[in-house]
Protein backbone atom coordinates (compact mmCIF):
# COMPACT_ATOMS: atom_id res chain seq x y z
CA UNK A 1 0.00 0.00 0.00
CA UNK A 2 1.36 3.42 -0.75
CA UNK A 3 2.29 5.99 1.60
CA UNK A 4 -0.82 8.09 0.28
CA UNK A 5 -3.67 5.28 1.65
CA UNK A 6 -1.73 4.50 4.63
CA UNK A 7 -2.31 8.26 5.48
CA UNK A 8 -5.79 7.89 4.15
CA UNK A 9 -6.73 5.08 6.80
CA UNK A 10 -5.39 6.99 9.11
CA UNK A 11 -7.00 9.96 8.51
CA UNK A 12 -10.46 8.07 8.38
CA UNK A 13 -9.93 7.22 11.91
CA UNK A 14 -9.55 11.03 12.92
CA UNK A 15 -11.69 12.83 10.66
CA UNK A 16 -15.40 12.77 10.93
CA UNK A 17 -17.02 10.56 8.28
CA UNK A 18 -18.12 14.03 6.26
CA UNK A 19 -15.09 15.42 6.03
CA UNK A 20 -13.18 12.03 5.29
CA UNK A 21 -15.68 11.62 2.33
CA UNK A 22 -15.78 15.04 1.06
CA UNK A 23 -12.01 15.91 0.76
CA UNK A 24 -9.70 12.62 1.64
CA UNK A 25 -11.57 9.55 -0.35
CA UNK A 26 -11.41 11.38 -3.98
CA UNK A 27 -8.04 11.77 -3.91
CA UNK A 28 -4.93 9.44 -5.31
CA UNK A 29 -1.47 9.62 -5.12
CA UNK A 30 0.19 10.58 -8.42
CA UNK A 31 4.09 9.98 -7.44
CA UNK A 32 6.94 10.17 -5.29
CA UNK A 33 9.24 12.98 -5.88
CA UNK A 34 12.21 13.48 -3.79
CA UNK A 35 11.08 14.60 0.11
CA UNK A 36 7.19 15.19 -1.48
CA UNK A 37 3.99 12.75 -2.51
CA UNK A 38 2.39 14.95 -5.65
CA UNK A 39 -1.61 14.22 -4.85
CA UNK A 40 -4.33 14.28 -7.69
CA UNK A 41 -7.26 15.95 -6.58
CA UNK A 42 -10.36 16.61 -7.83
CA UNK A 43 -10.63 20.27 -7.78
CA UNK A 44 -9.86 23.18 -6.16
CA UNK A 45 -12.27 23.81 -3.96
CA UNK A 46 -10.83 20.21 -2.84
CA UNK A 47 -6.96 21.49 -2.83
CA UNK A 48 -7.65 24.64 -0.96
CA UNK A 49 -9.32 22.87 1.97
CA UNK A 50 -6.54 20.49 2.03
CA UNK A 51 -4.26 23.04 2.16
CA UNK A 52 -5.61 25.33 4.16
CA UNK A 53 -8.25 23.06 6.34
CA UNK A 54 -6.97 20.36 7.04
CA UNK A 55 -3.29 20.97 6.99
CA UNK A 56 -2.81 19.90 10.51
CA UNK A 57 -4.22 16.57 9.96
CA UNK A 58 -2.48 15.75 7.02
CA UNK A 59 1.03 16.77 7.84
CA UNK A 60 0.33 14.59 11.16
CA UNK A 61 -0.66 11.67 9.23
CA UNK A 62 2.62 12.08 7.66
CA UNK A 63 4.72 11.92 9.86
CA UNK A 64 3.70 9.19 11.37
CA UNK A 65 3.24 6.97 7.74
CA UNK A 66 6.47 8.12 6.39
CA UNK A 67 8.70 10.07 8.50
CA UNK A 68 11.48 10.41 5.69
CA UNK A 69 8.91 12.47 3.83
CA UNK A 70 8.20 16.00 4.53
CA UNK A 71 5.55 17.91 2.46
CA UNK A 72 2.43 17.26 0.14
CA UNK A 73 2.17 18.94 -2.84
CA UNK A 74 -1.73 18.56 -4.92
CA UNK A 75 -2.40 18.53 -8.10
CA UNK A 76 -5.81 19.19 -9.81
CA UNK A 77 -6.37 16.15 -12.44
CA UNK A 78 -9.08 13.42 -12.99
CA UNK A 79 -8.94 10.42 -11.01
CA UNK A 80 -10.55 7.26 -13.20
CA UNK A 81 -8.34 4.47 -10.98
CA UNK A 82 -10.90 5.09 -7.50
CA UNK A 83 -14.08 2.87 -7.30
CA UNK A 84 -17.42 4.59 -6.48
CA UNK A 85 -17.14 5.50 -3.15
CA UNK A 86 -19.71 6.92 -0.79
CA UNK A 87 -21.99 9.83 -1.70
CA UNK A 88 -21.29 13.13 -0.51
CA UNK A 89 -22.81 14.49 2.39
CA UNK A 90 -25.18 17.08 1.35
CA UNK A 91 -25.51 20.42 3.92
CA UNK A 92 -29.14 19.75 5.54
CA UNK A 93 -31.43 22.68 5.52
CA UNK A 94 -31.62 24.97 8.08
CA UNK A 95 -34.57 26.31 9.84
CA UNK A 96 -34.65 28.61 11.89
CA UNK A 97 -37.22 27.16 13.82
CA UNK A 98 -38.00 26.85 17.86
CA UNK A 99 -36.99 23.50 17.72
CA UNK A 100 -33.68 23.51 17.22
CA UNK A 101 -33.56 24.52 20.79
CA UNK A 102 -33.48 21.91 23.62
CA UNK A 103 -36.76 22.77 25.37
CA UNK A 104 -35.90 21.47 28.96
CA UNK A 105 -32.96 23.99 29.12
CA UNK A 106 -34.56 27.10 30.54
CA UNK A 107 -33.39 29.66 32.82
CA UNK A 108 -36.50 28.46 35.78
CA UNK A 109 -34.70 24.95 36.08
CA UNK A 110 -31.76 26.21 36.16
CA UNK A 111 -29.40 26.36 39.41
CA UNK A 112 -27.42 29.49 40.30
CA UNK A 113 -24.81 29.20 42.48
CA UNK A 114 -21.46 30.98 43.29
CA UNK A 115 -19.57 29.19 40.33
CA UNK A 116 -22.15 30.17 37.45
CA UNK A 117 -23.90 33.03 38.89
CA UNK A 118 -21.94 36.13 36.76
CA UNK A 119 -22.64 33.76 33.76
CA UNK A 120 -26.47 33.45 34.57
CA UNK A 121 -27.01 37.17 35.05
CA UNK A 122 -25.04 38.06 32.01
CA UNK A 123 -27.08 35.40 30.05
CA UNK A 124 -30.52 37.01 31.59
CA UNK A 125 -29.58 40.31 30.69
CA UNK A 126 -28.93 39.47 27.00
CA UNK A 127 -32.16 37.33 27.26
CA UNK A 128 -34.00 40.93 28.34
CA UNK A 129 -32.46 42.97 25.70
CA UNK A 130 -30.51 41.48 22.86
CA UNK A 131 -27.81 43.06 20.89
CA UNK A 132 -28.35 45.85 23.67
CA UNK A 133 -25.24 45.82 26.14
CA UNK A 134 -23.09 42.20 25.79
CA UNK A 135 -22.67 41.24 22.74
CA UNK A 136 -20.98 39.33 21.80
CA UNK A 137 -21.55 37.30 24.85
CA UNK A 138 -18.70 34.52 25.09
CA UNK A 139 -19.70 31.88 28.43
CA UNK A 140 -16.57 29.69 28.74
CA UNK A 141 -16.23 26.57 31.31
CA UNK A 142 -15.07 23.03 31.47
CA UNK A 143 -17.67 20.36 30.39
CA UNK A 144 -20.98 19.65 32.41
CA UNK A 145 -21.29 23.13 34.00
CA UNK A 146 -23.95 24.61 31.76
CA UNK A 147 -22.96 26.74 29.11
CA UNK A 148 -25.29 24.67 27.03
CA UNK A 149 -28.09 24.91 28.97
CA UNK A 150 -27.35 28.94 29.33
CA UNK A 151 -27.38 29.72 25.47
CA UNK A 152 -30.53 27.54 25.38
CA UNK A 153 -32.42 28.80 27.98
CA UNK A 154 -31.30 32.53 26.07
CA UNK A 155 -33.26 31.26 22.98
CA UNK A 156 -36.24 29.83 25.06
CA UNK A 157 -36.45 33.40 26.67
CA UNK A 158 -36.16 35.20 24.01
CA UNK A 159 -38.73 33.04 21.25
CA UNK A 160 -41.23 33.64 24.40
CA UNK A 161 -40.35 37.73 24.79
CA UNK A 162 -40.04 38.29 21.21
CA UNK A 163 -42.23 36.37 19.03
CA UNK A 164 -41.42 36.33 15.06
CA UNK A 165 -37.26 36.28 16.28
CA UNK A 166 -35.37 33.82 13.83
CA UNK A 167 -33.30 32.37 16.64
CA UNK A 168 -30.40 30.08 15.84
CA UNK A 169 -28.46 27.38 17.48
CA UNK A 170 -25.56 25.43 16.33
CA UNK A 171 -22.71 23.64 17.61
CA UNK A 172 -18.96 24.82 15.80
CA UNK A 173 -19.16 21.31 14.51
CA UNK A 174 -22.06 21.57 12.47
CA UNK A 175 -21.29 25.08 11.41
CA UNK A 176 -18.17 23.67 10.03
CA UNK A 177 -19.61 20.74 8.27
CA UNK A 178 -22.05 22.59 6.44
CA UNK A 179 -19.86 24.80 5.39
CA UNK A 180 -18.14 21.63 4.20
CA UNK A 181 -20.84 20.56 2.13
CA UNK A 182 -21.74 23.72 1.10
CA UNK A 183 -18.24 24.74 -0.55
CA UNK A 184 -18.08 20.97 -1.87
CA UNK A 185 -21.52 21.68 -3.80
CA UNK A 186 -20.97 25.63 -4.63
CA UNK A 187 -23.91 26.44 -2.22
CA UNK A 188 -22.05 29.25 0.15
CA UNK A 189 -24.11 32.06 -1.38
CA UNK A 190 -27.12 29.70 0.46
CA UNK A 191 -24.60 28.87 3.37
CA UNK A 192 -23.92 32.59 4.04
CA UNK A 193 -27.78 33.72 3.66
CA UNK A 194 -28.63 30.97 6.50
CA UNK A 195 -26.60 32.26 9.00
CA UNK A 196 -26.56 35.71 8.33
CA UNK A 197 -30.41 36.29 8.49
CA UNK A 198 -30.13 35.64 11.68
CA UNK A 199 -31.46 37.25 13.97
CA UNK A 200 -29.66 35.42 17.21
CA UNK A 201 -26.86 33.45 16.70
CA UNK A 202 -25.73 31.00 19.16
CA UNK A 203 -22.58 29.21 18.49
CA UNK A 204 -21.56 26.21 20.99
CA UNK A 205 -17.93 25.00 21.15
CA UNK A 206 -16.39 27.59 19.53
CA UNK A 207 -12.90 26.19 19.92
CA UNK A 208 -13.77 23.49 17.27
CA UNK A 209 -12.80 26.26 15.09
CA UNK A 210 -9.28 26.40 15.69
CA UNK A 211 -6.47 25.81 13.57
CA UNK A 212 -9.46 25.52 10.75
CA UNK A 213 -8.29 28.79 9.14
CA UNK A 214 -10.82 29.18 5.87
CA UNK A 215 -13.92 27.90 8.60
CA UNK A 216 -12.56 30.64 10.89
CA UNK A 217 -12.94 32.91 7.85
CA UNK A 218 -16.04 32.63 7.41
CA UNK A 219 -17.33 32.80 11.24
CA UNK A 220 -15.18 36.27 11.18
CA UNK A 221 -17.12 37.86 8.07
CA UNK A 222 -20.67 36.08 9.64
CA UNK A 223 -19.73 37.79 12.66
CA UNK A 224 -19.03 40.81 11.26
CA UNK A 225 -22.38 40.94 9.27
CA UNK A 226 -24.82 40.30 12.22
CA UNK A 227 -22.82 42.83 14.38
CA UNK A 228 -22.86 45.37 12.15
CA UNK A 229 -26.72 44.83 12.13
CA UNK A 230 -26.87 44.69 15.52
CA UNK A 231 -27.97 40.84 16.10
CA UNK A 232 -27.08 39.54 19.32
CA UNK A 233 -24.23 36.92 19.53
CA UNK A 234 -23.66 34.51 22.03
CA UNK A 235 -20.62 32.28 22.25
CA UNK A 236 -19.08 29.18 23.98
CA UNK A 237 -15.56 27.75 24.91
CA UNK A 238 -13.77 25.22 27.34
CA UNK A 239 -11.39 28.13 27.44
CA UNK A 240 -11.51 31.93 27.20
CA UNK A 241 -10.47 33.47 23.87
CA UNK A 242 -6.84 34.36 24.99
CA UNK A 243 -6.07 30.76 25.43
CA UNK A 244 -8.12 28.92 22.62
CA UNK A 245 -5.72 27.41 20.28
CA UNK A 246 -4.98 28.47 16.66
CA UNK A 247 -8.19 31.12 16.80
CA UNK A 248 -7.06 33.82 14.64
CA UNK A 249 -6.25 36.87 16.56
CA UNK A 250 -8.75 39.08 14.46
CA UNK A 251 -11.56 36.40 15.79
CA UNK A 252 -10.22 36.76 19.21
CA UNK A 253 -10.21 40.63 19.40
CA UNK A 254 -14.16 40.51 18.22
CA UNK A 255 -14.85 37.82 20.90
CA UNK A 256 -13.36 40.30 23.43
CA UNK A 257 -15.78 43.16 22.27
CA UNK A 258 -18.41 41.99 24.33
CA UNK A 259 -18.63 40.62 27.66
CA UNK A 260 -17.00 37.22 28.45
CA UNK A 261 -18.23 35.13 31.66
CA UNK A 262 -16.64 32.09 33.24
CA UNK A 263 -18.36 29.17 34.58
CA UNK A 264 -16.85 27.09 37.50
CA UNK A 265 -17.35 23.64 39.03
CA UNK A 266 -20.26 23.82 41.46
CA UNK A 267 -19.54 24.30 44.88
CA UNK A 268 -21.10 21.88 47.84
CA UNK A 269 -23.92 23.88 48.50
CA UNK A 270 -24.60 24.07 44.40
CA UNK A 271 -24.05 20.64 44.12
CA UNK A 272 -26.93 19.88 46.76
CA UNK A 273 -29.14 22.36 45.28
CA UNK A 274 -28.78 20.80 42.04
CA UNK A 275 -29.52 17.52 43.01
CA UNK A 276 -32.76 18.27 45.10
CA UNK A 277 -34.11 20.04 42.07
CA UNK A 278 -33.65 16.93 39.61
CA UNK A 279 -34.80 14.47 42.36
CA UNK A 280 -37.87 16.72 42.96
CA UNK A 281 -38.60 17.07 38.94
CA UNK A 282 -38.24 13.38 39.08
CA UNK A 283 -40.70 12.76 42.42
CA UNK A 284 -38.12 11.11 43.81
CA UNK A 285 -37.29 11.04 47.78
CA UNK A 286 -33.46 11.73 48.28
CA UNK A 287 -32.54 11.01 51.86
CA UNK A 288 -30.40 13.65 53.57
CA UNK A 289 -26.92 11.34 54.04
CA UNK A 290 -26.72 10.18 50.46
CA UNK A 291 -27.71 13.71 49.17
CA UNK A 292 -24.69 14.67 51.07
CA UNK A 293 -22.68 11.68 50.05
CA UNK A 294 -22.69 12.92 45.99
CA UNK A 295 -22.21 16.43 46.86
CA UNK A 296 -19.10 15.66 48.74
CA UNK A 297 -17.84 12.66 46.44
CA UNK A 298 -18.55 13.21 42.74
CA UNK A 299 -16.25 16.30 42.45
CA UNK A 300 -16.52 16.44 38.50
CA UNK A 301 -18.80 18.27 36.74
CA UNK A 302 -22.78 18.99 36.71
CA UNK A 303 -23.63 15.85 34.93
CA UNK A 304 -21.05 13.31 36.36
CA UNK A 305 -23.04 14.65 39.41
CA UNK A 306 -26.76 14.01 37.64
CA UNK A 307 -25.44 11.07 36.22
CA UNK A 308 -24.66 9.83 40.07
CA UNK A 309 -28.09 10.84 40.91
CA UNK A 310 -29.22 9.10 37.70
CA UNK A 311 -28.52 5.82 38.47
CA UNK A 312 -28.99 5.82 42.01
CA UNK A 313 -33.01 6.40 41.75
CA UNK A 314 -33.07 4.32 38.48
CA UNK A 315 -31.47 1.19 40.43
CA UNK A 316 -34.28 2.17 43.21
CA UNK A 317 -37.07 2.09 40.56
CA UNK A 318 -36.54 -0.44 39.00
CA UNK A 319 -35.39 -3.38 41.95
CA UNK A 320 -38.23 -1.33 44.76
CA UNK A 321 -34.60 -1.36 47.03
CA UNK A 322 -35.08 2.10 49.24
CA UNK A 323 -32.58 4.38 48.59
CA UNK A 324 -29.94 4.22 51.63
CA UNK A 325 -26.08 5.50 52.24
CA UNK A 326 -25.27 1.93 52.09
CA UNK A 327 -26.54 1.06 48.35
CA UNK A 328 -25.15 4.66 47.11
CA UNK A 329 -21.71 3.78 48.34
CA UNK A 330 -22.01 0.39 46.69
CA UNK A 331 -23.66 1.45 43.29
CA UNK A 332 -21.21 4.43 42.56
CA UNK A 333 -17.88 2.68 44.44
CA UNK A 334 -15.99 3.04 41.33
CA UNK A 335 -16.87 6.55 40.33
CA UNK A 336 -15.72 7.34 44.48
CA UNK A 337 -12.79 5.27 43.75
CA UNK A 338 -11.05 6.58 40.43
CA UNK A 339 -11.71 10.14 42.58
CA UNK A 340 -10.67 9.14 45.95
CA UNK A 341 -7.28 11.06 46.77
CA UNK A 342 -6.20 8.34 49.14
CA UNK A 343 -5.45 10.31 52.03
CA UNK A 344 -5.99 8.92 55.40
CA UNK A 345 -7.99 10.52 57.84
CA UNK A 346 -4.93 10.26 60.54
CA UNK A 347 -2.59 11.70 57.65
CA UNK A 348 -5.15 14.47 57.39
CA UNK A 349 -5.57 15.07 60.69
CA UNK A 350 -1.47 15.39 61.73
CA UNK A 351 -1.23 18.00 58.76
CA UNK A 352 -3.68 20.44 59.97
CA UNK A 353 -3.05 20.17 63.41
CA UNK A 354 0.74 20.77 62.60
CA UNK A 355 -0.46 23.82 60.53
CA UNK A 356 -2.72 25.59 63.58
CA UNK A 357 -0.02 24.28 66.31
CA UNK A 358 -2.47 22.34 68.05
CA UNK A 359 -2.12 18.40 68.97
CA UNK A 360 -3.81 15.98 66.71
CA UNK A 361 -5.49 14.56 70.07
CA UNK A 362 -7.03 17.82 70.31
CA UNK A 363 -9.21 17.25 67.61
CA UNK A 364 -10.70 14.81 68.85
CA UNK A 365 -11.89 16.35 71.72
CA UNK A 366 -15.08 17.73 73.06
CA UNK A 367 -13.63 21.33 73.03
CA UNK A 368 -15.89 23.95 71.98
CA UNK A 369 -12.89 26.49 72.00
CA UNK A 370 -12.03 28.19 69.08
CA UNK A 371 -8.73 27.42 68.39
CA UNK A 372 -9.77 23.68 68.30
CA UNK A 373 -13.04 23.86 66.51
CA UNK A 374 -12.13 25.93 63.33
CA UNK A 375 -9.27 23.24 62.90
CA UNK A 376 -11.47 20.09 63.42
CA UNK A 377 -13.93 21.69 60.78
CA UNK A 378 -10.97 22.27 58.24
CA UNK A 379 -9.92 18.89 59.33
CA UNK A 380 -13.19 17.16 58.29
CA UNK A 381 -13.89 19.15 55.77
CA UNK A 382 -10.45 17.98 54.06
CA UNK A 383 -11.50 14.38 54.90
CA UNK A 384 -14.56 14.78 53.56
CA UNK A 385 -13.25 16.19 49.87
CA UNK A 386 -10.02 13.62 50.09
CA UNK A 387 -11.05 10.09 51.01
CA UNK A 388 -14.39 7.76 50.84
CA UNK A 389 -14.98 8.23 54.77
CA UNK A 390 -18.83 8.95 55.14
CA UNK A 391 -20.22 11.21 57.75
CA UNK A 392 -20.46 8.47 60.59
CA UNK A 393 -16.89 7.30 59.72
CA UNK A 394 -15.48 10.49 60.09
CA UNK A 395 -17.62 11.38 63.46
CA UNK A 396 -16.00 8.02 64.93
CA UNK A 397 -12.58 9.61 63.56
CA UNK A 398 -13.23 12.45 65.52
CA UNK A 399 -14.06 11.36 69.21
CA UNK A 400 -17.15 10.21 68.18
CA UNK A 401 -19.20 13.56 66.85
CA UNK A 402 -22.67 12.87 65.49
CA UNK A 403 -22.68 13.34 61.66
CA UNK A 404 -25.20 16.15 61.63
CA UNK A 405 -22.16 17.48 63.26
CA UNK A 406 -20.01 16.31 60.81
CA UNK A 407 -22.00 17.77 57.85
CA UNK A 408 -22.50 21.19 59.33
CA UNK A 409 -18.91 21.41 59.82
CA UNK A 410 -18.17 21.04 56.27
CA UNK A 411 -20.83 23.31 54.88
CA UNK A 412 -19.62 25.96 57.31
CA UNK A 413 -16.05 25.55 55.59
CA UNK A 414 -17.50 25.01 52.42
CA UNK A 415 -19.29 28.70 52.80
CA UNK A 416 -16.34 30.11 54.36
CA UNK A 417 -14.50 29.43 51.17
CA UNK A 418 -17.23 31.42 49.22
CA UNK A 419 -15.48 34.55 50.35
CA UNK A 420 -12.21 33.42 52.59
CA UNK A 421 -9.14 34.29 50.84
CA UNK A 422 -7.09 33.09 53.26
CA UNK A 423 -9.35 29.92 54.10
CA UNK A 424 -8.58 29.09 50.40
CA UNK A 425 -5.14 29.38 50.62
CA UNK A 426 -4.73 27.45 53.53
CA UNK A 427 -6.69 24.60 52.21
CA UNK A 428 -5.26 24.70 48.99
CA UNK A 429 -1.47 24.90 50.32
CA UNK A 430 -2.52 21.53 52.47
CA UNK A 431 -4.52 19.91 49.84
CA UNK A 432 -1.17 20.14 47.11
CA UNK A 433 0.75 18.87 49.79
CA UNK A 434 -1.12 15.50 50.03
CA UNK A 435 -0.34 14.81 46.43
Amino acid sequence: MNPWELIKRRLQSTLSAESFQNWIYPTALIRIEGDALQVAVPDEPTRSWLENELQPDIRAALKAVSPGLARVVYEIRAIRSLAPGPKLVEAPEVEFAAHQLIDHFTFDNFVVGACNQFAHAAARAVATSPARSYNPLFLYGGVGLGKTHLMHAIGQALKTSFVGLRIMYTSSERFLNEMVSCVRTNRMSLFQQRYRSADVLLVDDIEVLGNKERTQEEFFHTFNELHNLKRQIVISSDSPPKEIPGLLDRLRSRFEWGLIADMQPPDLETKMAILDRKAEAQGAHLPEDVRSFLAIKIKGNVRELEGGLTKLLAYSSLTGVPLTLPLAQQLLRNIVHQQDRRVSIDFIQKAVAEYFNIKQPQLKEKSNARDVVYPRQVAMYLVKELTTASLPEIGRAFGGKHHTTVLHSILKIAELRRTDVELNRLLNNLIDSFQ
